[in-house]
């Protein structure tokens, strides 16, 4: 048995696309999730939630492992995570400069992905192609880059007229998502986007296919959650995105429950 305090699973893409993940227990040592697949696997809510950025414990886990303070003061919390056009870090303005210089005052990249459809997104240069396997996409292409958030945010709002910005988790889930052209998509939105800002297109990038350790695909899916039960015994039958797939089903986003302290057997 491992405890756990929950983070996102830490995943990796090999040449190929193949996706692996690992999580890592309290006292350092990393689980290959993959190795779980296909055993019956067993996880134990403690009651304990630990905030994933003061290490304080917690009540309530607010937007996925944060205690309040955290979540009203921290700059892993300001809203232009959620909504990147909203960032100030270019005029001067963050929670924390310090912070924002490293991760706001950065590329960024705007892309578009297959992840249960068609969607377009922004991430960090330094998240490629972690992103896109946190959203389960089965294929990304970069479409432009920016020298900071907020000019990234602002291509990204003006392609939300056209494109979604959502993940669609339960057809991503079922594997019914529909073949996509990316490069298509990508000369379209090339006479679709605001000509201040076209000349942050890139020319040339390479599209990056993922594939997923999943044993077979549910018809349809239940979410399951460590705040209505606390132990959830089940066979693993794979693995995509941030979400555990069990055979019958039923799936679990860890990413939800960061900070939530879990013991898994197996």
């Amino acid at each position: 048995m491992a405890t756990i305090d929950l983070r996102k699973m830490q995943a990796t893409a090999d040449e190929e696309g193949n996706v692996y993940y690992t999580l890592t227990a309290i006292d350092g040592s990393p689980i290959s999730i993959n190795s779980l697949i296909g055993k019956q696997i067993s996880l134990h809510f403690t009651g304990n939630i630990i905030c994933c950025s003061c290490g304080k414990p917690t009540k309530k886990s607010f937007a996925q492992g944060y205690c309040y303070k955290c979540f009203i003061s921290s700059p892993e919390t300001e809203e232009c995570l959620l909504k990147p056009h909203l960032c100030q870090a270019h005029l001067g303005i963050a929670r924390d400069m310090n912070y924002a210089k490293e991760h706001c005052l950065i590329d960024h990249y705007v892309y578009l992905a297959n992840s249960g459809g068609l969607k377009v997104g922004v991430t960090r240069h330094t998240q490629i192609p972690t992103r896109w396997i946190d959203q389960g996409a089965s294929e990304g292409l970069i479409v432009a880059k920016t020298p900071n958030r907020y000019l990234a945010g602002a291509i990204e709002v003006d392609l939300m007229r056209y494109f979604s910005d959502k993940t669609n988790w339960r057809s991503m889930l079922t594997n019914k998502e529909v073949a996509i052209n990316l490069y298509e998509q990508k000369e379209k939105l090339k006479n679709l986007i605001d000509s201040s800002l076209s000349s942050y297109i890139e020319a040339d990038t390479s599209s990056k296919k993922l594939i997923y350790p999943v044993k077979e695909y549910p018809s349809k899916v239940t979410s399951l959650s460590f705040d209505k039960q606390a132990n959830i015994e089940a066979r693993l039958a794979g693995i995509r995105g941030q979400y555990l797939i069990f055979e019958g089903g039923e799936v679990l986003n860890m990413r939800t429950f960061t900070g939530y302290q879990i013991e898994l057997s197996y």
